[in-house]
Formats: C-alpha cells, sequence, structure tokens
C-alpha cells in the first residue's frame, strides 16, 4: 500500500479522482489485509458488494447522480434549521449529568448526542433506537485487525438491513420529509435500486454519528490537555467556538485515513511509480500537522486562522455531512463552556483505549471529572 502523508500531495490525490479512484470495493480484488479466516472469503465478497452499493464507492457521472438524491438535504441552509433541535438535545444531556461531578464523555454524551440526532433526521422510531444503535455497533472495526471483523460487520450489517427494509418499502410507497424518505425517493427517481437504498440509508445512519462522536470526544480531550484553550472558548464562546471546532478537527481528526485505489500507473515525483490497482491511502492525520502549511502544528490553537485542514477531505467526495458535524461540535462546545471549568482525565491519557482501525480514531471511552 502506498501511505501519502504530506499535505499538498494528499490534496493533489484527492482531486485526481481520475486516478485514484474511489470504486475500492469493485476494483481491489487483493486479499484482506490483515488477512481473515480462509472460511470468511467468501463472506467478504458479499461485503464488498455491499460496500459497493454506497454512492461513495462511485466516480464520475455515477457518483454526481447518486450523491445529488441526498446533497440538499445537507446544505448549510437546510441543516441550520436543525441548530435549535441539536442545541436542545445537548441542554438535555447536560441537564441530565448536572451534580454528577463526572461523565464517561463518549458513552454519556458525544454518542447519545449524535445518535439521537440522525436517528431523529430519519424519523427512526424512539422506540426502535437503542436497539438499531445495538445492531450498529456491530459494524465497528471494519478496518481493524480482528480476524473475525468481517464476519462481525457482516453481522451487523445484515440486522440493520433486515430492520430498516420493510420501514424502506413503507416510505418508498409514502415519502415523508425525513432524511431516510430522502434517500428512498432516489429509487422512486430511478438513481438508486433497492440496495442502494438499504446500503445508503445504512451508511448514513452510522456515519451520520460516529465521527461525530469522535470530533466531541477527542475535543474534549484536547481541551482536557491544553486548559488554557478551554478557558479562552470559556471567555466568550460564541465568538471562539466556530474556530474551536476547526482547530479540533485539524488537530485530532475523527478520520486518521481514507484508501483510494489507482485506476492506472501515475507518476508521483521523486521516482516515485504508483502502479494501476495499487492500494493508496491518504493520511489525514499527518497532513493535518504538516509543518509546511500549519505554523506549530503540534500544537492545539483555537484561534489559528486560517485553517486549511482536510479532515472532511477535498475535492469532489468532500464530506457529505460537515455541515452537520460542524453544527452538532458548535453546539456541543459551546455548551460545555458554558457548564464547566475544565475537564480532569480519571486515568492517565496513556491508558485511553482506541478502537483498532486504520481509518477512525475512535476513543472507547473517556472517563472525566468534572467539579
Amino acid at each position: 500500500m502506498w501511505v501519502v502523508t504530506n499535505y499538498e500531495r494528499l490534496v493533489w490525490t484527492a482531486r485526481h479522482p481520475e486516478y485514484f479512484s474511489s470504486e475500492v470495493a469493485l476494483r481491489d480484488t487483493a486479499p484482506p489485509s490483515p488477512s481473515i479466516p480462509e472460511e470468511d472469503m467468501e463472506l467478504f465478497g458479499a461485503v464488498r458488494q455491499w460496500l459497493a452499493a454506497r454512492f461513495t464507492q462511485n466516480d464520475g457521472a455515477a457518483h454526481k447522480e447518486k450523491r445529488k438524491v441526498v446533497h440538499g438535504f445537507f446544505t448549510p441552509k437546510a441543516m441550520e434549521t436543525w441548530r435549535p433541535l441539536v442545541r436542545q438535545t445537548v441542554s438535555d444531556l447536560l441537564d441530565d449529568l448536572q451534580g454528577a461531578g463526572r461523565m464517561d464523555v463518549m458513552h454519556d454524551f458525544a454518542t447519545p448526542l449524535t445518535y439521537s440526532i440522525i436517528a431523529g433526521l430519519m424519523d427512526i422510531p424512539e422506540s426502535d433506537r437503542a436497539f438499531v444503535k445495538e445492531l450498529s455497533s456491530q459494524m465497528c472495526g471494519f478496518d481493524g485487525n480482528d480476524p473475525n471483523r468481517i464476519r462481525n460487520f457482516a453481522a451487523g450489517v445484515q440486522a440493520v438491513t433486515d430492520y430498516l427494509a420493510p420501514i424502506v418499502a413503507e416510505r418508498v410507497r409514502d415519502p415523508a420529509d425525513d432524511l431516510l424518505s430522502v434517500i428512498c425517493k432516489g429509487e422512486i427517481m430511478g438513481a438508486y435500486t433497492r440496495d442502494e437504498v438499504l446500503a445508503n440509508a445504512l451508511l448514513l445512519l452510522v456515519a451520520g454519528h460516529e465521527t461525530t462522536n469522535d470530533l466531541i470526544s477527542n475535543g474534549v480531550l484536547a481541551f482536557a490537555q491544553n486548559a488554557d484553550q478551554f478557558d479562552l472558548l470559556r471567555s466568550d464562546p460564541d465568538t471562539h467556538v466556530v474556530n474551536a471546532v476547526e482547530e479540533v478537527l485539524r488537530y485530532d481528526s475523527p478520520l486518521k485515513s481514507i484508501q483510494r485505489i489507482a485506476t492506472q500507473d501515475v507518476d508521483m515525483g521523486d521516482g516515485q511509480r504508483v502502479w494501476k490497482n495499487d492500494r493508496v491511502r491518504w493520511v489525514i492525520s499527518s497532513a493535518n500537522r504538516d509543518p509546511e502549511v500549519f505554523e506549530k502544528p503540534d500544537d492545539l490553537d483555537i484561534g489559528r486562522n486560517p485553517n486549511p485542514h482536510v479532515s472532511f477531505g477535498s475535492g469532489v467526495h468532500h464530506c457529505l455531512g460537515a455541515t452537520l458535524a460542524r453544527l452538532e461540535g458548535q453546539e456541543a462546545f459551546a455548551e460545555l463552556a458554558r457548564r464547566y471549568e475544565g475537564f480532569q482525565l480519571e486515568c492517565d491519557a496513556a491508558e485511553l483505549e482506541y478502537l483498532p482501525s486504520v481509518g477512525q480514531r475512535t476513543l472507547l471511552n473517556l472517563p472525566v471529572d468534572t467539579r
């Protein structure tokens, strides 16, 4: 695998999809790495077919057509109408934690917040949300090192798909105004097959909260380790929170890396040549700390401006949910700054555990003292 680590080359790679394809599930025929049991290879083939049904796994005109189905739902203007709901959800969650003197940021705040919002946008019945979240959790670690990861991922996909299938059938017949209905309209328009509706519904349900969980948890960890920056945010949350979210995204990105596959031989300069069908992975975490672009890149600085981080990618595959993630991060950090003087880790930072994943930067838990 080729690994792209500096900022300039990452942006160039991201903006040349004709050389570096997003159709990884279709084009990458090499065995999984790390390896999986031989008996899971057939299942891995089925998983690849499911992955290939997501609009993010398309290039060119097909990608444009399929992304356009849901693009309008996620425009900044459309997302802004959801800010009051996000603000109220943040407030309610922190009200419930008031006086406890501690919280596990990931489990008590970040996950309930972000999952509640995306499940609400998709109009998943409240009575079903905990159940669906539990099923979705089986899909974590797909790009990790657990030899059983394909089996676990496939079981999660099948379980959530089985749940969504009758709801999707109903909303294809009688669409409403929610996000799931918007996806279903893709089938009505002829842009999606039923399998693609289900795959994209599941994609947005999971991706719609997991990375924003990480934004919030990684941000609280960063502020716990950089109290002066949290003090600055507290001095005027309304003024500083937009830049603070951007800096947290740069400093400890929710996505560490993204994979592409070469469509042809590409001369990268410096005597390096990527060959057709080679795996190519952008390392966002590294590009976001490139000293050629960011002054004092290892420092958390919520006053950093400009801040051209690539945490949402670059080019035509720029993250569809970027506006929603920013909105949730802004409301979460602003309210945390209004309510708390700071955060003290309940364990040594070296003891914190992360999801074993080459792509996601996900804390398994983040216990902090808030007194």
